[in-house]
């Protein structure tokens, strides 16, 4: 292990609050493609949701797009979570289990959408005040109305805000953002350090550019029991 993955370890071992990306990271889909399929526009979503996590397009701008294929109404959405609930990356509930029993702050920092991810939080024991994420917006009758713009996640460098209001609101000192995208990546700094994700799906700039890259949460784990 070089000199910049043992720092990145050792802040891991001393972490004061760790933020999880969602799609292909806490869960093995990616929400958004998940709900496109649902709507029967899958295919045509996923090339944007590429575009997206390469860095090449302003994130609002993909998602807006990508919300205006779909035009989930709040029927299908909550047919979705019923008929085709998130299914969590192995590893990941003893991770935030052993993170929780050392009285670590965990929070869920995504692109994808409150109505997804909140069972996703709930399952793991994650408050909703620790939720980061997109909001979809439906009409009276369950319309697509579109997303709340306000949130940060919304936005490029979305996540990048959140690790910056994160550390001014709490003072973490250790702040570690893990997750398997770009926009993960370039949320450090502020926070303190990144470890790359891929046991869902590699992305190479990832793999490349990430100080330290784990394809099992295990390896955490064990990092954090060498720790104790």
């Amino acid at each position: 292990m070089d000199k910049t993955a043992w720092e990145t370890m050792k802040t891991w071992q001393t972490a004061d609050a760790v933020c999880f990306d969602v799609d292909s990271t806490v869960i093995k889909e990616e929400g958004i493609d998940e709900l496109a399929a649902f709507c029967g526009v899958g295919d045509q979503v996923k090339e944007w949701t590429k575009k997206a996590m390469g860095g090449s397009i302003p994130f609002r701008v993909a998602l807006s797009e990508r919300l205006k294929m779909c035009k989930p109404t709040k029927e299908q959405v909550d047919h979705l979570i019923a008929e085709r609930p998130s299914q969590l990356t192995p590893g990941i509930s003893e991770l935030i289990q052993q993170l929780h029993g050392r009285g670590i702050p965990v929070y869920l920092v995504s692109g994808g959408f409150r109505q997804i991810i909140a069972p996703v939080a709930a399952k793991l024991k994650i408050p909703s005040e620790n939720l980061f994420t997109n909001t979809l917006v439906f009409s009276e009758t369950g319309e697509y109305a579109g997303f709340d713009e306000r949130e940060p996640t919304s936005e490029t460098g979305g996540k990048k805000k959140v690790m910056g209001i994160l550390k001014a609101q709490f003072g973490y000192q250790n702040l570690v953002m893990i997750g398997d995208g770009a926009t993960d990546m370039e949320a450090c700094p502020p926070a303190d350090a990144f470890i790359g994700f891929g046991g869902n799906r590699i992305r190479q700039e990832v793999k490349e550019k990430a100080k330290w890259f784990v394809t099992d949460f295990s390896v955490l784990r064990q990092a954090l029991e060498e720790e104790e």
